[in-house]
């Protein structure tokens, strides 16, 4: 049995989207904290149980009999939450279910002394996973494309991508990440801890996202850095959590000290195709 968690998120259910094309729906499990939420994907054969990484009794009914499971990694830290607490719940209940391998969606940026909070988070479950005993890997994730767009702020109103200093960053489709996710997971012979970055083939700051959002949508939009202080003070003005304040001004500051720009072959090769750029991403955004 394959499990994978989250399952009905965004990432969680495209990877299991990919699995179906690659398993059989008998060998995969998804763990879900609302099963409600995943009545499609039992309706076509896949084991749905619910499973909380804040539950541990919950998981371990949801791990049984799994001899792989996907941990796909928590966001809850944005909104004040324990992820580190979460994964270890996951790992310690991997662990009781005696699992053959454990998997786990970290990020490019991965490193105790990142200046992006969830990339020090990573470091630390992945640290969790060396000393759990388990054989592991880690799916060192580029930069998620689609936040670009949203990260990018009021641009398509005003005309003007205003934001911090940033960087070079490799962003990447969660479509092409889970799809490479699903391919390692179902493979016979995994890669031990850390994948090489899974990223898109280009590297772009905001600055290359305006000149490419001009090219194509004909309109000039141009780009203006914001100092630190200003973006901090007006995300506060609009009530966002102290903590979700720290991890977007973190993404700037990690970007500008070059955390994200790695551009790294892996994902080209597992996919078969060049991994969707960001021209097409911008499209889309456009078109809404």
């Amino acid at each position: 049995m394959y499990v994978v968690t989250g399952a009905s998120g965004q990432l969680g259910a495209a990877i299991v989207e990919q699995l179906l094309k690659l398993l059989p729906a008998e060998k995969i499990g998804a763990s879900v904290r609302n099963p409600d939420k995943a009545l499609g994907l039992a309706e076509r054969g896949v084991r749905v149980r619910a499973g909380d990484f804040a539950d541990p009794a919950s998981l371990d009914h949801a791990f049984e009999g799994a001899s792989r499971i996907l941990i796909v990694s928590s966001n809850t830290a944005a909104t004040g939450g324990d992820p580190l607490m979460q994964h270890r719940n996951a790992i310690e209940a991997a662990r009781k279910a005696r699992v053959e391998r454990l998997f786990y969606t970290s990020q490019m940026a991965a490193d105790p002394a990142s200046a992006f909070a969830p990339a020090r988070d990573h470091a630390a479950s992945e640290a969790m996973l060396q000393a759990s005993g388990i054989p592991w890997t880690a799916f060192r994730h580029g930069y998620y494309a689609e936040s670009a767009p949203m990260i990018m702020g009021d641009w398509r109103r005003t005309g003007v991508v205003a934001a911090p200093a940033d960087g070079k960053v490799a962003w990447t489709t969660h479509e092409d990440l889970a799809t490479a996710d699903a391919l390692l997971f179902a493979r016979d012979h995994a890669p031990d801890g850390p994948t090489a970055p899974l990223t898109g083939s280009e590297a772009l700051d905001f600055a290359d996202l305006a000149d490419l959002a001009t090219m194509i949508g004909g309109t000039e939009y141009r780009r203006d850095i914001l100092a630190d202080a200003i973006v901090r003070e007006r995300m506060a003005s609009r009530g966002m959590p102290p903590e979700a304040i720290d991890i977007s001004l973190g993404m700037f500051m990690a970007a500008r000290s070059g955390e994200f720009s790695k551009v790294d072959p892996t994902m080209e090769k597992l996919l078969g195709r060049k991994p969707q750029s960001m021209r097409e991403v911008l499209t889309r955004a456009l078109a809404v």
